[in-house]
């Protein structure tokens, strides 16, 4: 019998903080991990929302965290974009809060949307989201703060992670094609917990523009910030490596 091969994290472990609910990230990120990459997983509470849910996944962040330090991963990331974008000043706040709770480098999913739109080259987006109007709202500010314009936003009003992962992939297809935009240097599909992984180069192709998502732009930052720079099929240009420069990697190793 052939042996299959097992990522168990020889050459990089990442620890991943992510919502209760969120059942798309984990496999998405799996799949997009290079031999030897592993990924491990603590879940921190979030099922809805509304501020109060939103801000409560950050009640228990410290000893999350410390839990995951247990697996002496190279990077903990804290993965779900409507509370790293929840102001400019959130993505420093968690990993302030993180790093001294651990010593371990972190990073959030805000920083990585930030760094590869940057990446990109793109400095006008188109954001899809599967978020209400507040959330929405919140990372558009969040964008422009990082000078990125956002010429147009749509979200499709859900609340839940089950009713977000319930969106099937060609509709993410169909919505970018609804929101085509010359104008625009990138698509933005926002949101941990959606799938978007089967339908990024596809989309990419149609439209002729890069397709960044939340769960593959935390992807390539994790693999580059841990000093991974393999070349990832089949998730878009983003991870297929010919944006990343030499004095790019090297900053955003250094981060």
């Amino acid at each position: 019998m052939d042996r299959k091969t097992v990522n168990y994290g020889q050459r990089a472990r990442i620890g991943v903080l992510m919502p209760s609910g969120n059942t798309a990230a984990e496999p998405e990120l799996s799949a997009m991990m290079p031999d030897g990459v592993s990924c491990h997983v603590t879940r921190l509470p979030l099922n809805g929302s509304s501020a109060e849910d939103l801000l409560g996944m950050t009640a228990q962040l410290e000893p999350a965290a410390i839990l995951l330090r247990d697996t002496r991963p190279d990077l903990i990331v804290f993965h779900c974009t409507a509370v790293s974008t929840w102001d400019p000043a959130m993505d420093e706040t968690l990993c302030t809060r993180i790093q001294h709770a651990t010593g371990v480098r972190t990073a959030t999913t805000a920083a990585a949307l930030v760094r590869a739109i940057e990446c990109m080259g793109a400095r006008t987006i188109v954001l899809l989201t599967p978020y209400i109007d507040e959330i929405n709202e919140r990372e558009v500010t969040f964008l422009r703060h990082h000078g990125i314009s956002v010429i147009d936003c749509h979200g499709l009003g859900l609340k839940t992670p089950e009713e977000m992962m319930a969106v099937e992939p060609e509709s993410w297809m169909d919505l970018a094609l609804q929101h085509r935009s010359e104008a625009a240097d990138a698509y933005v599909i926002s949101c941990t917990a959606i799938r978007t992984l089967p339908v990024i180069e596809e989309i990419e192709k149609v439209l002729g523009r890069p397709v960044i998502t939340s769960n593959q732009a935390m992807a390539w930052h994790a693999l580059r910030q841990s000093n991974v720079l393999d070349r990832v099929n089949g998730a878009g240009e983003l991870l297929s490596g010919q944006n990343d420069t030499e004095e790019h990697v090297a900053m955003l190793s250094s981060i």
